[in-house]
């Protein structure tokens, strides 16, 4: 118990009082860990170009009203540089993206402009400003060229796409590891930084489109049945505090750790975590008190799944150089995705008190289980 005792003052120590911006802070996981932060006792700006859904995490749970909260295009130079030099962050987190894949192929130039020259905008801003600052730079495991093998994929592996989404992404990466090498891994330079690659993450107070649990909650809420098209496509689902609990960590180690300067991770879930659609839904539909599975959800159709789309993360160079393993058991992702959304729909709690609850819980299992992140 000594140990665990320890990890819990260490766990807000590198966060309490400091300055963080989070871009992206309007999303579903940049909602997430700007409720974290504030938890941790940070003191947070925010910068995205609009609040994305209706309903909206952001909105539910006020935080426009216990942040700094500035909206600006991640493209805008002037107006991203302004916000950074203004507000003089000690960490940056940055989430701002076109995150759906569908909205991808209806607007591929918005959406590489915004993944890729986003990020240059922010790292040429951080660039003109050196000031101690650590940065984490997030992109997803879409990142990563498909070679439709069935390991898990190293950060070593090849970069690259064949759409516009996962291309969009691995330029990102190619343009942060270019800015790394050019400028800031010059010893004058004072800014610290890194990126995270995760994917598959679901959890309550996401809207986004084309989603099959956001789909299931707003039609489950309206009292409809689900239409599952492809009931055996299978992803190796995590919540969303999973990967972040690893950007947290990565954004708490780079002020001491030169090994991880510039580098990139991975962060994602057990193994035991690869379910098909059907079991999920099978198993939320349980947590919104269905009695039947037929009354949630009917299998129309069955489409042959890909496999290939079954992309998995080798995460054992976060688990060696960030002691970060993931926390959550199946089960226990399902119960708090399930709980957070019947709670939005059917009871109408303190969305901002049920969110800093979920977090607790979770700390409280990375601690009863001693897991070593659990120091940041």
């Amino acid at each position: 118990m000594e140990n665990l005792e320890i990890n819990n003052i260490m766990l807000n120590k590198n966060y309490q009082g400091k300055r963080v911006l989070v871009t992206g802070h309007t999303g579903f996981k940049g909602s997430w860990l700007t409720a974290w932060l504030l938890k941790l006792g940070a003191k947070v700006c925010g910068l995205s170009d609009q609040i994305p859904t209706n309903p909206s995490m952001f909105v539910e749970l006020g935080l426009d009203q216990k942040i700094e909260n500035h909206f600006c295009d991640i493209r805008d130079f002037e107006g991203v540089s302004k916000i950074l030099t203004e507000f003089a962050p000690d960490y940056v987190f940055h989430l701002a993206a076109q995150p759906i894949v569908s909205v991808s192929y209806e607007d591929p130039l918005s959406t590489i402009s915004t993944n890729v020259m986003g990020t240059a905008v922010l790292l040429e801003a951080l660039r003109l400003w050196n000031q101690p600052c650590n940065v984490v730079v997030i992109t997803s495991d879409k990142c990563y060229e498909n070679v439709e093998w069935v390991f898990g994929y190293k950060e070593t592996d090849h970069l690259g796409g064949k759409d516009i989404y996962s291309g969009s992404k691995g330029a990102a990466e190619v343009i942060f590891h270019a800015y790394y090498n050019s400028f800031f891994k010059n010893p004058k330079n004072k800014i610290r930084l890194a990126t995270g690659r995760a994917g598959n993450v679901i959890g309550g107070g996401d809207w986004a489109k084309d989603r099959i649990v956001v789909d299931c909650m707003k039609n489950w809420a309206d009292g409809k049945i689900v239409e599952l098209r492809s009931p055996e496509a299978t992803r190796p689902w995590q919540h969303v505090l999973e990967p972040l609990s690893g950007y947290l960590t990565l954004g708490s180690q780079l002020n001491s750790d030169n090994r991880l300067l510039g580098e990139s991770f991975n962060f994602g879930p057990r193994s035991e975590q690869n379910r098909t659609v059907l079991e999920l839904l099978t198993d939320l539909s349980q947590q919104w008190n269905f009695n039947k599975a037929e009354d949630a959800y009917s299998v129309t159709d069955n489409i042959p799944f890909h496999e290939a789309g079954l992309l998995k993360l080798n995460c054992d160079k976060a688990l060696f150089n960030l002691r970060w393993e993931a926390n959550l058991s199946y089960k226990e992702c399902v119960k708090m995705v399930g709980e957070w959304y019947y709670s939005f729909y059917k009871m109408e709690k303190d969305m901002y008190k049920l969110t800093l609850d979920q977090i607790t819980q979770y700390e409280d299992l990375a601690m009863k289980r001693d897991l070593i992140w659990n120091q940041i």
